[in-house]
């Protein structure tokens, strides 16, 4: 069992308030996503979080940004943000990079409180982000902390998608920023969760687009093309 796997199996013992906890029976009662839909049928989040550091076993969650791409479609206004209320503030070389300073850490939201909320949001729709084994991570590490749950949610990490995709104009793997310049996205602002997360939803259409064309018109063919693409990795 690898270190990953024995984080995720120590569930702590966590007591919610009612409230809280009846809000997270409502979630888990919901329908899992129907990955066999078309990627214009269906809802896709895109995810990106800002933490107190880039260590996945010891660092701390501080904010989650979240923005659908529902039917293929981005609106602005369908986005999610949160900051979860920090004990400790994180060190000023860290706020320099996420401009998230100490008093908006302490005035953030209760984590139990924020986790929800991004529950809420996302539902059990399939969840994307770039490099996303550190987003998945850090939120997962939060939900056993402040919930004692762990989500079951399909991620798909465009890092292995994308480069599968548009193997014939980038070959190998690379930044995010590397894919934006390339098709001319702009992320207006680098290192806030939901600009980035804007920024990577609309690699994701240009993916969605891609993929429609070779036939992968799917939630679960970018789920089979990252499998595969990690095969290969694995195997060269």
């Amino acid at each position: 069992m690898n270190w990953l796997s024995r984080l995720f199996n120590r569930a702590p013992a966590v007591e919610l308030a009612p409230e809280l906890s009846a809000r997270l029976d409502r979630w888990q009662a919901l329908p899992a996503a129907d990955l066999g839909q078309s990627h214009y049928r269906s809802r896709y989040v895109v995810v990106d979080v800002e933490a107190s550091g880039l260590n996945m076993g010891k660092d701390r969650l501080i904010s989650i940004g979240a923005v659908a791409v529902t039917n293929g479609v981005i609106d602005p206004a369908d986005s999610f943000e949160v900051i979860l209320r920090q004990d400790v503030v994180s060190d000023t070389e860290n706020i320099l990079i996420h401009g998230i300073g100490g008093q908006a850490q302490q005035g953030g939201v209760d984590p139990a409180e924020a986790l929800l909320a991004y529950l809420d949001y996302v539902g059990k729709d399939p969840l994307v982000a770039y490099h996303a084994l550190f987003d998945k991570t850090m939120i997962e590490r939060a939900m056993l902390r402040y919930l004692g749950k762990k989500t079951d949610h399909a991620w798909i990490d465009l890092a292995w998608v994308v480069p599968e995709l548009y193997k014939d104009l980038l070959d190998g793997h690379v930044g995010l920023d590397h894919w934006l310049a390339l098709f001319g996205i702009e992320n207006i602002l680098r290192h806030n969760a939901v600009s980035d997360a804007l920024a990577t939803a609309m690699l994701l259409q240009v993916a969605m687009a891609k993929a429609s064309v070779r036939g992968s018109e799917t939630p679960q063919s970018f789920i089979e093309i990252e499998k595969a693409r990690r095969w290969l990795r694995r195997s060269a």
